[in-house]
């Protein structure tokens, strides 16, 4: 009896995990997606799905909400979607109810890793361990419901003009970083990018996340835009035509991963029939129309409120669905499609594009940066700084990097130089230049005005080179950064760091001249842009 009772949950265990997983895999081959069983080609028909009134916390998750996901499903099905994307969840919240109504609709879910308090800033760029962890809990969260989660996104609009195309280094690091994490958990779901169609930087985005080693490109490559409005506008005229032609020879998929202006009310979307038909349908592989839900911004299709199962169609409704079910594009067949296009050139360094080909940011490791911190002699007495600490740091550390070589914790992308700690949250990093500034002082004083430290006379690691051998957070052996020192000695200046966690804005402190690194006036003005970016990213950080 025990036997058999034990069996019945084994075999009910099993069909629920199969049943989770039931959806036929969608795969990619060179620039297209493919549903690996049948064959035929995937188009992406579907929205973008990110409800918000009626809200009662901070942390939207849709797919937690299971009336309003039930509620969603009919009208996806109604318009005739296969497909959702989905900005912000909660990877704490239970998933299976919405995800299975989804599942059996034949929809499948985009989803992207990053959410406002965790993801890559575009003006204090960082990628660090912090951030990684929380979009490696999001993927351990769904990876559960196997090919369902069609597609990841790892960065949606980050760099939108010319000042912060730095942060596209940074992204293509997560894409590097992401992927890697993805395949140890023996999962091969794609990884892209979702860009905002900036004319000046688009065609640096492009070619950037397509080219160089296959672990760092991106999978495939989405963009935001909404050029077309109304059906006054045409293929040609909308600017539609040019971007086609932007992607024509492009090695990896591209998709509209937002569509639809809203200038003309109700919304026709004529955008569609050129989307999945000739004009587009051979280079692009489908979109997503922006957005499901009307909220503030009026692009919605249909009223919500969270926890209501009740629905109201918006003017743009049946526009939406009488152009979808035109929509019949005419794809190719996976075994006869022979991919001809070459993988990307990277862009140089320039004026209009901050960043080199030639490195990426180092992968997080909370192994090498705790054992850095253990090799301080001079450190916080709390590395979790307090709001007024953050603020006083701030400043001191400026003054310290405007005197010395901040190199370690610093980085260059037009250069593509990144110190051996830039991937350390920004308290970690501040506590190296503290130490840094103790030991050109010659071991006098270990204090910051505002901030309480400590002098640890016998720090648990003795010489930090040993930090570098240290495994990140994939599991794999570190290894130096390029194209800067190691240890706490004196380095090369690098000229700017990017936002983490926390750390300070303003106050007040003293550093002694390093004496066998000393800075010119440049390197001291860029040493010193870097901690106001770190500064910057900790009042940022209290603001969440």
């Amino acid at each position: 009896m025990k036997t058999s009772l034990l069996g019945s949950i084994a075999g009910m265990l099993c069909a629920a995990s199969m049943a989770l997983a039931a959806m036929d895999p969608i795969v990619i081959k060179g620039s297209k997606f493919f549903n690996e069983k049948t064959g035929d080609q995937f188009f992406f028909k579907g929205v973008a799905y990110q409800p918000r009134t009626g809200l009662s916390s901070s942390d939207p998750d849709p797919l937690a909400d299971t009336a309003g996901c039930k509620r969603d499903v009919e009208a996806f099905k109604d318009l005739g979607l296969n497909s959702i994307r989905v900005y912000e969840v909660d990877y704490n919240n239970n998933h299976d109810e919405c995800m299975k109504a989804l599942e059996d609709a034949g929809i499948y879910v985009v989803l992207d890793m990053p959410s406002p308090k965790y993801s890559i800033n575009r003006s204090q760029p960082y990628w660090d361990h912090d951030l990684m962890s929380h979009w490696a809990a999001k993927v351990d969260a769904f990876t559960k419901y196997g090919n369902q989660v069609v597609a990841w996104i790892a960065g949606n609009e980050v760099a939108n003009d010319v000042d912060t195309t730095p942060s596209a280094a940074f992204v293509k690091a997560a894409v590097r970083d992401m992927k890697a994490y993805l395949r140890s958990k023996g999962l091969e779901t794609p990884v892209g990018y979702a860009d905002n169609d900036d004319m000046e930087i688009r065609m640096n985005l492009i070619n950037y996340f397509n080219c160089g080693d296959e672990e760092t490109r991106a999978d495939f490559y989405g963009i935001n835009i909404y050029r077309w409005c109304g059906d006054e506008t045409d293929f040609q005229t909308s600017g539609y035509a040019d971007v086609t032609k932007n992607m024509t020879d492009y090695s990896i998929p591209s998709l509209l991963t937002e569509f639809g202006c809203n200038i003309n009310r109700p919304r026709t979307f004529p955008e569609v029939k050129s989307l999945y038909g000739s004009d587009m349908g051979g280079t692009f592989s489908g979109g997503i129309m922006y957005e499901f839900t009307e909220e503030d911004n009026k692009y919605g299709i249909v009223k919500v409120s969270y926890g209501d199962s009740k629905y109201e169609k918006t003017g743009d409704y049946d526009g939406f669905k009488k152009a979808m079910a035109a929509a019949k594009p005419q794809g190719v067949k996976m075994s006869s499609y022979k991919p001809q296009s070459k993988d990307s050139t990277c862009p140089k360094a320039s004026s209009s594009w901050k960043v080199s080909p030639d490195a990426l940011p180092p992968t997080p490791s909370a192994e090498r940066c705790q054992c850095m911190l253990d090799s301080l002699g001079c450190t916080f007495k709390n590395i979790d700084l307090s709001a007024s600490e953050g603020k006083a740091v701030g400043e001191a550390v400026g003054n310290i990097c405007g005197l010395t070589s901040c190199a370690e914790v610093a980085y260059d992308t037009s250069k593509g130089e990144y110190g051996n700690y830039v991937a350390c949250d920004s308290n970690q990093r501040a506590a190296w230049i503290v130490n840094k500034n103790y030991v050109n002082q010659k071991y006098a004083k270990c204090e910051i005005d505002g901030a309480d430290t400590v002098a640890v006379k016998a720090p648990k690691v003795k010489d930090d080179s040993v930090c570098l051998t240290k495994k990140d957070d994939i599991g794999s052996v570190g290894t130096p950064s390029s194209n800067v020192g190691s240890g706490s000695g004196d380095d090369k200046d690098a000229e700017d760091d990017g936002s983490a966690d926390d750390s300070g804005d303003s106050s007040d402190d003293s550093a002694s001249q390093d004496d066998d690194n000393s800075t010119s006036g440049a390197a001291s003005a860029a040493a010193t842009a870097f901690v106001k970016l770190l500064a910057a990213a900790a009042v940022a950080h209290y603001l969440f």
